[in-house]
């Protein structure tokens, strides 16, 4: 097992340039690769474990990749080709859950399987409603747990689904199982989660409707277009520094050419509530907004946070951090979907912020954090990069161990790099 040691060193002015490229997008980008007929260029692809098992997996059904270490060029099957062995997604519950609308509605068997935390995960938001509309799934526990066998069908039914959760990757199965259905289909969201699939899809070709919160999505008549696409880099990722920025006295911090989606920046907007000085930056525009984020330290007020859940699910756990030295109380309400990540991050959060002796009480769907002091403590991951990167991020203020930290190259492999610039970093195995 992995220790990481952070203490601060001082506060710092930085222009970072080399956040990790976008996770959600760099699945995306290789997954969606098989639904075309021509070469996708990808530029910029992120080149983290989850995301390379993603890379290795489209080659396994039989796409050609070239990799020059720079551009990643992808050269599709003519069909998704049956793979001789089990389809591994390493941490990645996107790629898992994405994975099955496109292989379900194709022809043939295919087997996928992660990590002991993936392995853990719930499948079922995934596996009931692409079951009901024809595909063939088995999995452990009635197909809630991978491993998950998948027989592949290529005409699935039409569905017209509403969905009691607001996900991204739940919908964007959906929609790549609509592309295959026999007529259209469509999808209703309680509110907007990430729309990074529909638009990529539409700029590929796909016809796809939005009325509000619902999608109607038509069969594909023939393969999409390619992507040629730059990958911006993650402001999920980003927000770590953009924490450290905020919390540190007469820091702050220029994130270059971040992804600047609406769905995406919700927490850089929560932290701009809270006092902190932030400002947007937009230098370009095509298959999404594109620029620099830059975040100044300011005394920081508690909030709550209770709308658009789905837009910051990912970055709750570096905000609290940023709760837990603001003056009042924070309250995270509406995010039950927490507790079904990398881990149970309403327990982890918590539990760990106790440690730190911070007044922190958990609810079903969220919790409340009183601002003080924190206190260096012995910090578990449970195996969840955005808890290890979050408390890393608290060894700012005050020292922090954080066992466990192997899983922070799953999503994040420079994370160290740049933290050794605005911190003292000491790593043992």
């Amino acid at each position: 097992m992995s220790f990481l040691f952070v203490s601060p060193m001082r506060n710092f002015t930085q222009e970072i340039a080399n956040i990790a490229s976008d996770k959600s997008i760099s699945h995306r980008s290789a997954i969606f690769s098989l639904l075309s007929d021509k070469e996708t260029v990808i530029k910029n692809y992120l080149r983290a474990e989850d995301t390379m098992c993603t890379l290795r997996i489209v080659s396994s059904l039989g796409a050609t990749i070239k990799d020059d270490g720079e551009v990643i060029r992808i050269l599709p099957p003519k069909t998704i080709k049956e793979p001789i062995n089990i389809l591994d997604c390493g941490n990645s519950g996107t790629a898992m859950r994405l994975l099955v609308g496109i292989l379900s509605s194709h022809k043939g068997f295919f087997v996928l399987s992660g990590d002991k935390y993936l392995n853990s995960r719930p499948m079922a938001r995934v596996i009931e409603p692409i079951k009901s509309i024809g595909a063939h799934i088995e999995g452990r526990c009635g197909g809630n747990f991978a491993p998950l066998a998948i027989k592949g069908n290529d005409i699935l039914e039409p569905f017209a689904y509403e969905s009691k959760i607001a996900s991204a990757q739940v919908k964007t199965a959906m929609i790549l199982a609509a592309l295959k259905a026999k007529e259209k289909s469509t999808y209703a969201e309680p509110v907007l989660s990430r729309d990074h699939s529909e638009k990529m899809l539409t700029a590929m070709g796909a016809h796809i409707r939005r009325d509000k919160l619902k999608l109607t999505i038509y069969p594909m008549e023939k393969p999409l277009n390619p992507l040629d696409i730059y990958i911006p880099n993650d402001p999920s990722s980003g927000f770590f520094f953009a924490v450290a920025a905020a919390i540190t006295k007469g820091s702050q911090v220029r994130l270059k050419n971040m992804l600047l989606n609406k769905t995406r920046i919700e927490a850089y907007r929560v932290l701009e509530k809270m006092g902190a000085h932030v400002e947007f930056v937009k230098k370009d525009s095509r298959y999404e907004d594109i620029g620099d984020i830059i975040v100044k330290n300011a005394p920081l007020r508690g909030v709550e946070v209770s709308e658009n859940i789905a837009w910051l699910i990912d970055e709750l756990p570096a905000l609290s951090i940023a709760f837990s030295v603001a003056k009042g109380n924070s309250i995270v309400k509406n995010a039950k979907e927490l507790r079904v990540k990398e881990s149970d991050r309403i327990s982890t959060v918590v539990n760990n912020l106790k440690k730190c002796n911070i007044n922190a009480k958990e609810f079903e769907d969220g919790y409340e954090i009183e601002g003080g002091t924190l206190q260096s403590a012995k910090i578990d991951s449970y195996g969840d990069h955005r808890i290890a990167m979050s408390f890393a991020i608290a060894g700012l203020i005050v020292p922090m161990q954080i066992e466990d930290t192997d899983c922070i190259k799953t999503s994040f492999p420079n994370f160290m790099d740049i933290l050794s610039k605005i911190a003292k970093v000491e790593t043992k195995d």
